[in-house]
C-alpha cells in the first residue's frame, strides 16, 4: 500500500538497522512491527498482536538491559535508547488499543486481552529499574539539562512516574502493588468494553409513525438507516426516513435529539431509562468493577504514601491539592445554583402552558428546553442542520486557523491506510508550504464497534534528535451523525462545537515546537491544563467570519441568514447556569469517590452519587439511576480525580479567548497577531514549561475567573 509522504519521504526517519524490532520479513508479515510510516491500520488482525507484542517486548528488555549496565551520563545516552522503546510501543501497540476504541471486535478484544499483562508488566519494569533510577537522579544535575527547561521537567516528571510506580517499595508492599496496576488495567478495559456492549445490545423498534411524532427529519433518517442497516444483516425490507419502520438506539446522535424531540412523553422515558441504566445489569453490569477499581486505587495511593487517590492525582496537576478544587466548585456552584433554579422554573411553566401534567421529570428536561429556546429565540437545531454539512464546516474550521495561525490544511493526495471507509487524512502546512503534521478524522458515529464519545490521541508524537526529525500526527474522533437518507452528514451545532473542541487537542499536539518528545504537544502537559485549547477553539463557533464562512445550506450554498446568526449568539448562555451546574455535578462526584469516600464503609458508590446530586440536582435521581456505570471518563479514561480539569481549563480557556476579544474579534491584523503569539505560547510550548508560566507567557498576568463567568451569562 501507498504511505503518506508527509512521513514516507523522510520526515518520519527511521532508526538504525540495530535499533529495529523484528527483521525485513517480519516487519512486511505484521503491519504492527514495521516501525515507520503511518500504521497501516487495514492491514492489522487479531493474530498480529501476539507475536508483534512479543518482539516489543523482546527488543524493550534488551534495550533495558542495555541501560541498567551501562553507567554513562548525559542526555542521549539515556533518552535516546528510551525514546526507542517509546517508538516501539508508538507502532506495536498503540494502534491495537486505538482499534479498540474505533473498529471492535471479539476477536481484537481477545487478543487484546491475551498480552495485556505483558505490556503492563513491561511498563513497571521500566519504571521499577533501580539502575535508570538512580541515572535519572544523576541527570537532573547534569549539565546537559541545567540550561534546558524542557529536558529538566522531563526528567523531574520521570523521577516523580518512577516514585509513583512503587520504585521506592520492597518486597511484598512491591509485589502488591504490581498486581493492583495489572488488575486496573484489565478492568478500565473490562469498563469500557461493557459500556459499548451495552449501548449495542440494547433497541427499540417503531412502527407506528405516530410513535415518531415530532422527530425532525434528520433523526427519522437516522434511524431508518439503522433499520435498514439491521434488515440487511437480517434479511428484512429496508426502512424509509417518511415511512419507517425507525431502530432507536442509545448512541447519542439518536439519543440526544429524540431526548430533544420526541412527543411521546413514554418513549422518551423509556429510552432515558435505558440511557441511564446502561451497563448495570447481568454480565455486563459495571457496578462491581466501580467499587473493585475504586478498592484498588485507594489502596495503591495508601501504597505510595498518599492518604487517597485524589491526593496521588493531584500531586501531578496544576491545581496541587482538594483544597484548590473544592475552592473553585464551591465558587461556580455558588454562581450557578440560584440562577440554575429559576432555569427550571422557566422550563416547569412552559411545560404547565404546553399541558403537560404533573412535575417535570428527567425525561423532559432537554425536551422542554428546547420548546422554550425555540420559543425565545424563534430558531431550532433543525433549522441550523442544512447549513452545516461536515466539509462545509471543516472548510470553515480550517479557514480559521490559516486566519489565526497561517497555516494550510489538506486533505491528503495520496492513498492512506485506514479503519474504516469514512476515515480521512489530512497533512497540516506551515505558512511556507512545508508540512509540519497531519491528523485522521474519524467524523461519525458506528455504535456497533465505536466507542461513544470524542477524543483525540497522538498517533505519533514529534521528536527532533540526532537519529532524525519525526512529525506529530494525531487522531481526531467525533461520534457525528453520519450522512442518510442520500443526504451529506448534516451536523446540530453541538456537533460542530465537538468538532473544533477535539480540533483544538489537536492543534496542541501538532503545532508543538518543542524537540523532545515528552514534552511535545500534549506530552507532559498537566491535565488540568490540557483542556484550554479545546475549549479555546470551540469559543470560535460563534464568531461571525468563522460562522459564515462554514455556515452555509448544504443544497443552495445561501449563507445562514443574519436574522438566524443574531438568534444563535443570543442563544449562546441559554441554561447557561444547568450546564453549568451539570458539569459540577460529574467533577463533584469524581472528586468524592476518590477523596472522601471508603469503599470498605458503610456506602455504596451510588450512595456517594446521591449525597452528591442532593446538593447540586434540581430534581432528584431515579432511584434505579446508574449513570456511574457508563462514567467512562473517570473509570476506563484518564479522567480520575481529574473530572474538575474540564472547569478548571475553562477558565483558562475564557480568559485566553478574551484576548483576542480585547484587540477586536473583526480586526483581522490584531487576530493573526494575537493567533500567533498564542501558537507561540499555548501551543508551541506544549509541557516544556508549567502551564502557568505558560499562560503568563501568552496573558501577561495570572488567569481570571471573571472571564469565565461572563462567557457563561453568570
Amino acid at each position: 500500500m501507498l504511505r503518506l509522504p508527509l512521513l514516507a519521504r523522510g520526515c518520519l526517519v527511521s532508526t538504525s538497522s540495530t535499533d529495529t524490532v523484528p527483521g525485513e520479513n517480519e516487519a512486511s508479515a505484521n503491519p504492527l512491527l514495521a516501525m515507520q510510516g503511518l500504521p497501516a491500520f487495514a492491514e492489522i488482525r487479531p493474530e498480529h498482536v501476539a507475536p508483534a507484542v512479543a518482539a516489543i517486548v523482546a527488543r524493550s528488555r534488551q534495550i533495558l538491559q542495555g541501560l541498567e549496565s551501562d553507567d554513562s551520563d548525559g542526555w542521549d545516552a539515556l533518552m535516546l535508547p528510551l525514546e526507542e522503546i517509546d517508538i516501539l510501543f508508538e507502532y506495536g501497540w498503540s494502534p491495537v488499543e486505538h482499534l479498540l476504541s474505533v473498529a471492535s471486535t471479539d476477536e481484537l478484544r481477545a487478543a487484546h486481552e491475551a498480552v495485556l499483562s505483558q505490556i503492563v508488566e513491561l511498563r513497571l519494569q521500566l519504571r521499577q529499574s533501580e539502575p535508570l533510577y538512580r541515572r535519572l537522579l544523576r541527570l537532573r544535575e547534569h549539565r546537559d539539562i541545567a540550561a534546558a527547561e524542557a529536558r529538566r521537567r522531563i526528567v523531574e516528571r520521570m523521577i516523580q512516574s518512577a516514585e509513583q510506580s512503587g520504585i521506592g517499595l520492597q518486597g511484598d508492599q512491591r509485589v502488591r502493588f504490581n498486581e493492583i496496576q495489572q488488575q486496573l488495567s484489565q478492568l478500565a478495559t473490562d469498563f469500557s468494553n461493557h459500556v459499548l456492549d451495552a449501548t449495542k445490545a440494547w433497541s427499540l423498534n417503531l412502527t407506528d409513525a405516530e410513535s415518531v411524532s415530532g422527530f425532525p427529519e434528520s433523526l427519522r433518517r437516522l434511524t431508518a438507516a439503522a433499520w435498514s442497516r439491521a434488515a440487511e444483516n437480517s434479511g428484512g425490507t429496508a426502512a424509509t426516513a417518511e415511512q419507517g419502520p425507525w431502530r432507536i438506539t442509545l448512541d447519542q446522535p439518536c439519543f440526544g435529539p429524540l431526548m430533544e424531540h420526541s412527543r411521546d412523553r413514554n418513549l422518551r422515558e423509556t429510552v432515558y431509562r435505558a440511557y441511564v441504566t446502561r451497563a448495570s445489569a447481568g454480565a455486563l453490569d459495571n457496578g462491581p468493577l466501580i467499587e473493585r477499581i475504586l478498592q484498588l486505587r485507594r489502596e495503591q495511593a495508601r501504597l505510595l504514601g498518599y492518604d487517597c487517590y485524589a491526593d496521588l492525582s493531584l500531586s501531578q496537576k496544576m491545581a496541587g491539592d482538594v483544597a484548590a478544587v473544592q475552592q473553585m466548585f464551591d465558587r461556580l456552584l455558588q454562581a450557578s445554583f440560584d440562577r440554575a433554579k429559576k432555569e427550571l422554573e422557566e422550563l416547569s411553566s412552559t411545560a404547565v402552558e404546553q399541558g403537560q401534567d404533573g412535575p417535570l421529570a428527567h425525561w423532559d428536561i432537554a425536551y422542554w428546553a428546547e420548546r422554550l429556546r425555540e420559543q425565545r429565540f424563534s430558531f431550532t437545531d433543525e433549522q441550523l442542520r442544512p447549513y452545516f454539512s461536515l466539509d462545509r464546516v471543516l472548510d470553515g474550521l480550517f479557514g480559521l486557523c490559516e486566519r489565526l495561525f497561517g497555516i494550510r490544511v489538506q486533505r491528503a493526495a495520496d492513498a492512506v491506510s485506514v479503519w474504516d471507509p469514512d476515515v480521512r487524512f489530512y497533512e497540516v502546512m506551515n505558512d511556507a508550504g512545508t508540512r509540519i503534521a497531519g491528523f485522521f478524522l474519524d467524523p461519525y458515529s458506528r455504535p456497533a464497534n465505536k466507542r461513544p464519545g470524542a477524543w483525540m490521541n497522538d498517533c505519533i508524537g514529534r521528536s527532533v534528535t540526532v537519529r532524525g526529525t519525526r512529525l506529530p500526527v494525531a487522531h481526531l474522533i467525533c461520534n457525528s451523525t453520519p450522512p442518510a437518507g442520500g443526504k451529506p452528514a448534516l451536523m446540530t451545532f453541538r456537533e460542530v462545537e465537538t468538532l473544533f473542541h477535539e480540533f483544538g487537542h489537536g492543534l496542541q499536539h501538532m503545532l508543538t515546537t518543542v524537540d523532545e518528545r515528552d514534552a511535545a504537544g500534549i506530552c507532559g502537559v498537566e491535565w488540568d491544563a490540557v483542556e484550554l485549547p479545546s475549549q479555546f477553539m470551540e469559543s470560535w463557533c460563534l464568531h461571525r467570519d468563522t460562522l459564515m464562512q462554514m455556515a452555509r445550506h448544504y443544497e443552495t450554498g445561501a449563507v445562514l441568514p443574519e436574522e438566524l446568526y443574531m438568534k444563535l449568539r443570543e442563544a449562546r448562555t441559554f441554561r447557561a447556569a444547568s450546564q453549568m451546574l451539570r458539569q459540577l455535578q460529574f467533577g463533584m462526584i469524581d472528586m468524592a469517590l476518590h477523596h472522601g469516600y471508603d469503599p470498605d464503609g458503610g456506602e455504596t458508590v451510588f450512595d456517594v452519587e446521591r449525597r452528591v446530586l442532593s446538593i447540586t440536582s434540581l430534581i432528584p435521581p431515579l432511584p434505579e439511576n446508574r449513570f456511574l456505570c457508563s462514567f467512562a471518563h473517570i473509570f476506563a479514561g484518564g479522567y480520575a480525580a481529574g473530572y474538575y480539569s474540564y472547569k478548571w481549563a475553562e477558565v483558562l480557556s475564557a480568559d485566553a479567548f478574551a484576548a483576542f476579544e480585547e484587540v477586536g474579534l473583526e480586526d483581522a491584523e490584531g487576530l493573526q497577531r494575537t493567533g500567533r503569539k498564542f501558537w507561540d505560547t499555548v501551543l508551541a510550548l506544549g509541557g516544556s514549561q508549567h502551564p502557568l508560566q505558560v499562560f503568563r507567557a501568552f496573558r501577561g498576568r495570572d488567569p481570571d475567573p471573571a472571564a469565565l463567568l461572563k462567557q457563561s451569562g453568570l
